[in-house]
């Protein structure tokens, strides 16, 4: 509080407690005779400095209360879960969600039923998590082994950042082994940046976001933050790792040209589609499977970056139901994590830059765990049944 303020606080209180009033009430005195006695003032003064103390203090007290209570309530550190729906959550240092804002479009229907996320407000963070997280699920965000969800925490306070990472992805971790979801995990720690926070306000996504665009840009400062903005966590997790060659045509895209091909190839309409993107495979590509109104499904892959139909395949939902692998048993991303740090020798309190990922290799999931620590880079591949690791390298962080 500056000085001016705090003279006017203590100016309206005196006004209020002690009005300047001694000449009036002495004029109402009745005039009597004998020696007058100045016992009166002086005691009307003695009392009004009480009074003025008395609201210096009830100032001073409330002025502290105030600063204990703004600290107390004040975001100490800012959450962002980002898919496609951009979620932001301001966290008190008490892990108490101050409020929690929908960034897109999409988002806003993953809080619909939390009152746009309002509801959230002065929920714990890891309560807020979880139920944003089964939202995203249950709106099929995370069903894909291909989809991944990003977690950034941005503070100040490094030590507090990480421990809020960690506290969240074993959160989110959990949720999707309950949930049987495939999503990948990628987390990051930030620290506060003006110039990413100008750019994350201007394309409406999260900080978070923000940093992971400009990690491609920094591949390849051709590319344009405000395209790269639109695209999902997926798509741009796998474009940093193909060494971003150019702007995919985005998901939104390849469903149209594989929609115009299955009216075309079946004259049927669509009651299901489903778009996949794998920009780190050669070549890069969208699959898109469309299932019709009478049960037949195509599957299209198109060409990320020119939009030409590569591949088509035929077959009906019964032939593709009774084909696809199943799997039984999932260690869960949590025990694959702990699995790769164990074996690396690595405190999880001095890892960066982990990504989590399910994958489908020869009929066999596996878990590809990738992280940070002390200047080097490693890699696992880790059985998903069995916790058995089938592929480790380990190499200089360059």
């Amino acid at each position: 509080m500056t000085n001016e303020k705090m003279e006017q606080r203590l100016a309206s209180a005196l006004e209020k407690t002690a009005p300047d009033d001694v000449s009036g009430v002495l004029s109402r005195c009745e005039v009597r005779k004998g020696t007058v006695s100045s016992m009166k003032a002086n005691h009307t003064i003695k009392k009004k400095w009480a009074t003025l103390v008395a609201a210096c203090l009830a100032v001073i007290l409330l002025g502290g209360g105030g600063v204990l209570y703004q600290q107390a309530n004040a975001a100490a550190s800012v959450v962002s879960l980002d898919v496609n729906p951009s979620i932001e959550l301001r966290v008190s240092r008490s892990e108490k969600v101050l409020a929690c804002a929908p960034l897109n479009e999409d988002a806003k229907a993953i809080l619909a039923d939390m009152g746009g996320g309002a509801d959230l407000k002065g929920a714990k963070l890891d309560v807020a998590v979880n139920a944003i997280v089964g939202s995203l699920v249950r709106n099929g965000y995370l069903s894909s082994i291909s989809s991944a969800i990003m977690i950034s925490v941005e503070d100040k306070n490094t030590a507090r950042a990480e421990k809020l990472q960690r506290e969240l992805t074993d959160a989110v971790d959990g949720v999707l082994q309950t949930s049987d979801a495939k999503a990948s995990v990628l987390t990051q720690t930030l620290t506060q940046d003006a110039a990413r926070e100008q750019q994350a306000r201007e394309n409406s996504i999260s900080t978070g976001k923000a940093a992971l665009v400009n990690r491609v840009l920094a591949i390849n400062p051709a590319l344009q933050f405000d395209a790269l903005s639109k695209l999902s966590v997926e798509e741009l997790k796998d474009l940093a790792e193909a060494g971003a060659p150019a702007m995919p045509i985005g998901k939104d895209k390849a469903l149209s040209i594989a929609a115009a091909a299955f009216s075309r190839d079946l004259a049927d309409e669509i009651r299901y589609s489903e778009v996949d993107a794998e920009l780190d495979e050669s070549p890069a590509q969208y699959e898109v499977e469309i299932t019709g109104q009478k049960g037949e499904e195509i599957e299209y892959k198109i060409d990320a970056y020119t939009g030409t139909i590569l591949e088509s395949k035929r077959e009906t939902e019964e032939k593709t139901s009774a084909a696809q692998p199943t799997f039984s048993a999932d260690i869960g991303h949590a025990k694959a994590k702990a699995i790769a740090l164990n074996h690396a020798g690595v405190s999880e309190s001095k890892v960066y830059d982990m990504e989590i990922e399910l994958d489908e290799e020869d009929g066999m999931l596996v878990y590809e765990v990738e992280f940070k620590s002390g200047g080097m880079e490693y890699s696992y591949e880790i059985n998903a049944a069995t916790g058995a690791i089938v592929k480790q390298e380990t190499e200089p962080d360059r």
